[in-house]
């Protein structure tokens, strides 16, 4: 059964998510009546799919393709400025479009494009990963990687519609499956704790995409992002509470160089986050301790090495939500209800870290 939510908008308007089996159907109906070409931005191993919409889409317009790397590698500033090339050479106009067709790393590029190209023409996500469904095609963020760190290029830009059709993640492996969840957790432990229950109440079916009950949690996830970007789209107050788990996970990321699933990382982010918050929200024992439960239950990583620590709070120093190198973190007070705060005594950071376990460097 599909779903949909619509993601409000009051600057850029708003636009549908559309969630379960059978999505992909609902394309052409996002395609802007007078575009004459469609470009669509796809990772390597979708060139079979993208080959297929292509033939689907074509017709009423010119459809292109365009491929780009697998993952962070195409989150660089030199792989945009080789899309926007082929929209120059093919003569793109602000009526044509430009649709994104895999992961958060695909999704956050084809955004970036199509928002610079004549300062903004049509887009329309098509995530293939749990990730990009639930987070990352979801809400406007767009960007690329620098050498210094992730995300710190982008705009804000809206799509006409997000199309996150469940049938795609049957060829996912199990890995790539478990990593997106982490983002689900996270929309419980924010705001839906109905996801946290769900979740202990069906690991099994949680992770297997072809459930009601993992397309009702991918629902859930996306209602949860859906309101919050509804109210803070640029990121200015609420819309921080999304980053839960994810300073310290990007740090990771970070020091992994992209090589780590974005998931996994957020997943150790959260433990931490969840360490930190009972030293700082009072986070009750067993609320800390559901985090390690829940997402180790779905296979996700809960520590990092010890030795690491110093790599890490420079990275994070540098993440976008510090302000003036004092890093400002998501915590709980309880599952649903988050706040931000900025903690400039390194100690308490140093021993929330102290809890991730590992002694090894």
């Amino acid at each position: 059964m599909k779903h949909t939510i619509t993601v409000s908008n009051a600057s850029q308007g708003d636009y549908p998510v559309v969630v379960g089996p059978g999505a992909m159907e609902d394309i052409p109906q996002h395609i802007p009546g007078d575009a004459k070409k469609l470009l669509i931005i796809h990772a390597p191993a979708l060139s079979r799919i993208a080959e297929q919409m292509k033939e689907d889409l074509s017709g009423e317009r010119d459809v292109f393709l365009a491929e780009v790397p697998d993952a962070e590698a195409a989150k660089r500033v030199e792989v945009a400025a080789f899309c926007w090339g082929i929209l120059g050479q093919l003569d793109f106009q602000r009526n044509d479009a430009i649709l994104g067709l895999g992961g958060g790393a695909t999704t956050d590029l084809a955004g970036f494009v199509a928002a610079a190209w004549l300062r903004g023409v049509a887009l329309i996500q098509v995530p293939t990963t749990v990730l990009a469904m639930v987070d990352a095609a979801v809400g406007g963020k767009t960007g690329v990687n620098t050498q210094e760190g992730k995300n710190l290029v982008g705009v804000f830009y809206s799509p006409r519609a997000v199309i996150a059709d469940t049938d795609v993640l049957a060829s996912l492996g199990d890995n790539e499956v478990k990593a997106g969840m982490a983002e689900v957790v996270k929309c419980g432990f924010i705001s839906d704790p109905t996801i946290l229950d769900v979740i202990e109440a069906n690991p099994g079916e949680a992770i297997d995409t072809a459930s009601e009950v993992f397309v009702d949690l991918v629902r859930r996830a996306v209602a949860v992002k859906a309101a919050v970007v509804g109210d803070d789209f640029r990121e200015s107050g609420l819309r921080e509470i999304l980053n839960y788990g994810h300073t310290l996970g990007h740090a990771i990321e970070h020091a992994e160089r992209y090589q780590w699933r974005h998931g996994a990382a957020i997943s150790i982010g959260m433990v931490f986050a969840a360490e930190l918050s009972r030293i700082v929200a009072n986070l009750s024992d067993e609320d800390v301790e559901r985090h390690r439960r829940i997402l180790g239950s779905l296979g996700l990583p809960l520590d990092y090495p010890q030795g690491r620590w110093r790599t890490l709070l420079a990275t994070m120093q540098k993440d976008k939500k510090a302000r003036g190198g004092v890093v400002r973190f998501v915590v709980l007070d309880a599952p649903g209800k988050p706040r931000v705060l900025a903690i400039p005594d390194e100690s308490v950071l140093f021993a929330a870290y102290q809890e991730l376990g590992t002694s090894d460097s």
